[in-house]
């Protein structure tokens, strides 16, 4: 596996990669790889010809008083982790060689991004698809591999694509991955190493009331009565507040007040400590 850390390099590892008309998959990652990761990884390469995964830490998605500065980085054992699962390339950028002097643009997506994370979080969707976007033109991959645990951010990043025309017609090319979860059904994710061993344990609680309120909804249960068992669940078991518990259509993620025959998606996050974790699990049909 090469790693490259500039454009040119990028530009030059990737020619050999398209001999022949080989497919290439992109997995984007901030890095603080774990199983959740290596399984986009994998199902990458099952996919395509040739996986090029991208670590970058993107400050365009970091509000004020978030973690940025401490956000886990360990590129030489993320490094080691790609090349044991055959990953051909590893983008690492550093801000500037991303975002170098005078960059001035900004993607928002309206719609799938205004809710949810995008009310608790302003501006955070508008640094991922940003970001992603750029991804998409430096490498151009023939398909990208994302986990459903960032359900919104799937969302908003297969609108984006759509919108700006950055994947082939008739492909759906951004590609979900279903969420990786611990023993006791935690999803997972790099945040989970900022828990205390006894925060560990009480955020189990929240993939547990999850299925509970989404039980209660496809058996009859009205939706903000099943919500509202949730979040005091969640609470009583030692989560600080909620952001929010949403039941959302899957597609376009406006809040649903009754289940109906549309796809649905449970979403909630909740901050445990001083970490805040999201998750989501399909309700219904």
């Amino acid at each position: 596996m090469q790693t490259v850390k500039t454009q040119q390099m990028l530009r030059t590892a990737l020619a050999p990669l398209r001999v022949g008309n080989a497919t290439i998959a992109l997995v984007p990652t901030m890095g603080a790889l774990h199983e959740g990761h290596l399984t986009l990884v994998r199902r990458a390469r099952a996919e395509a010809d040739h996986v090029v995964a991208s670590i970058f830490v993107n400050p365009k998605q970091f509000g004020p008083n978030e973690d940025l500065d401490s956000y886990p980085r360990q590129l030489a054992a993320d490094a080691a982790m790609l090349e044991a699962e055959d990953v051909a390339l590893l983008w690492a950028p550093d801000a500037a060689a991303m975002y170098p002097p005078g960059f001035a643009t900004n993607i928002s997506v309206a719609g799938v991004s205004d809710g949810l994370c995008g009310a608790a979080r302003p501006g955070h969707f508008d640094g991922v698809a940003t970001v992603v976007c750029k991804l998409f033109n430096q490498v151009a991959p023939d398909m990208a591999f994302f986990g459903e645990k960032d359900f919104q951010q799937l969302a908003v990043i297969r609108a984006m694509a759509r919108d700006l025309d950055l994947t082939r017609p008739h492909v759906d090319a951004i590609i979900g991955v279903p969420t990786v979860r611990e023993a006791d059904g935690l999803a997972m994710s790099s945040r989970n190493r900022y828990l205390t061993p006894e925060q560990r344990a009480a955020a189990a609680a929240l993939p547990r009331a999850m299925q509970v309120a989404a039980a209660a909804i496809k058996g009859g249960t009205g939706v903000a009565e099943a919500l509202g068992t949730l979040e005091a669940e969640l609470l009583a078991a030692g989560f600080a507040s909620i952001d929010y518990a949403t039941l959302a259509d899957a597609a376009s993620l406006v809040p649903l007040e009754t289940l109906g025959e549309a796809q649905a998606r449970l979403l909630v996050a909740a901050r445990i400590g001083g970490t805040r974790l999201i998750d989501n699990i399909a309700v219904g049909s």
